[in-house]
């Protein structure tokens, strides 16, 4: 795994402290999005489908410091939207290393290389790469052409400074297993520190909804992905070994939402990173007035199919802190390819979906018209 080893030690002590004091719920990752606006409009993304007033929205340095603060998480991810557009994205990455916290900034890297002076390469630092494979794969997921060799160029400058760089790739049900494999071969040839791979989450609102992965096909197709890879031995993933071998089909987890809690424009958004069903003021609210029980696969029908990292990659941590005889069992010997997979959770009982998003999108657009009416009034004489 690509994960540097006193990051492993800070990240396995913070978990043990939780549980040596019975901590049930406790975030691992915070999903810091400070805007929503974004330079590439991709197919298969739910963040984008917004009114250019809540595009236009950005929290601020002061608004992010907090919420890192407020949550504790040792690992802070800067999502977007694209966070490169954000005027101040640099003093925001800034102050969350300056607190030891490790921060992974995603981009589609298509402004990385105008703005990389302005960030200085740090253990605490690692730019995480939009890269969903290779140039056809990756110009067809981000719908314009010429992306990928943009991409590869802004990578290797950044490699060339001095930084941590990985790759985010996403697979969707049109992905095929070869030519996977061959792409995270090659990604080896770009001098990249890790891969993040996951199978895409069907947002709502993402303009292609016929491209998302089921649970069974999800494991099928890592299954024969890491085939090719000596059960993913051959390749550098930034990702815990347990979670890779849940992709496979090999663990029986239950989603974590709470692992990964999200800040953005709107708020705290419940229940997770991947649904907005409502937004807490705090993060102690999200986290004390949450219906968790509501979510997760085999309890609602929206979370059915998703094996995504940011609801599952925290339970296999904890997991792998439990139970680190079995976590260095799958580190040695590889992910299983072959054999039955783990059972599957049944969805006899969940509940059925519920559309609220529009509802939060109208409350949100109603509270910036009445502060920019405020703001527009005449001072007092």
């Amino acid at each position: 795994m690509s994960i540097p080893l006193f990051q492993k030690a800070r990240i396995g002590a913070y978990v043990v402290r939780q549980q040596l004091t019975r901590r049930k719920r406790y975030p691992l990752v915070l999903m810091l999005e400070p805007l929503f606006r974004c330079n590439l409009a991709c197919a298969g993304c739910g963040k984008i489908d917004y009114p250019d007033e809540i595009l236009n929205q950005r929290l601020s340095v002061d608004e992010c410091l907090h919420a890192v603060d407020e949550c504790g998480a040792p690992v802070v991810s800067i999502a977007g939207g694209e966070p490169l557009l954000h005027k101040e994205i640099a003093a925001i990455a800034a102050g969350i290393v300056a607190r030891r916290k490790f921060v992974y900034l995603c981009t589609n890297a298509l402004l990385l290389q105008k703005r990389l002076h302005l960030f200085q390469p740090s253990p605490y630092f690692v730019w995480s790469v939009h890269l969903d494979g290779d140039r056809e794969m990756h110009d067809h997921s981000v719908c314009e052409e010429g992306v990928y060799e943009r991409t590869v160029a802004a990578i290797r400058a950044a490699k060339a400074r001095g930084f941590r760089v990985n790759i985010n790739c996403t697979l969707f049900n049109d992905a095929d297993p070869d030519r996977v494999a061959r792409f995270f071969d090659q990604a080896g040839t770009l001098g990249i520190d890790g891969i993040t791979v996951s199978p895409g989450y069907a947002y709502e609102r993402a303009p292609d909804q016929t491209h998302f992965l089921t649970r069974a096909r999800t494991k099928q197709l890592f299954r024969d992905i890491f085939r090719h890879g000596r059960g993913a031995r051959a390749w550098s993933f930034s990702q815990s070994g347990l979670f890779l071998d849940f992709l496979a089909g090999n663990q029986e987890y239950r989603c974590t939402p709470w692992g990964n809690p999200t800040r953005n424009v709107f708020g705290w958004q419940r229940p997770c990173y991947l649904l907005g069903e409502g937004y807490a003021s705090s993060f102690r609210e999200l986290m004390e007035e949450t219906d968790w029980d509501a979510y997760g696969t085999g309890n609602y029908e929206k979370c059915a199919d998703c094996m995504v990292h940011s609801g599952y990659e925290a339970t296999a941590v904890q997991d792998a802190v439990r139970h680190p005889l079995k976590a260095l069992s799958v580190s040695f010997r590889g992910v299983r390819t072959e054999g039955a997979m783990a059972q599957e959770i049944s969805l006899k009982r969940q509940r059925p979906a519920s559309y609220v998003f529009s509802g939060h999108v109208q409350q949100k657009l109603a509270e910036i018209r009445i502060t920019q009416a405020r703001a527009e009034e005449p001072a007092a004489p």
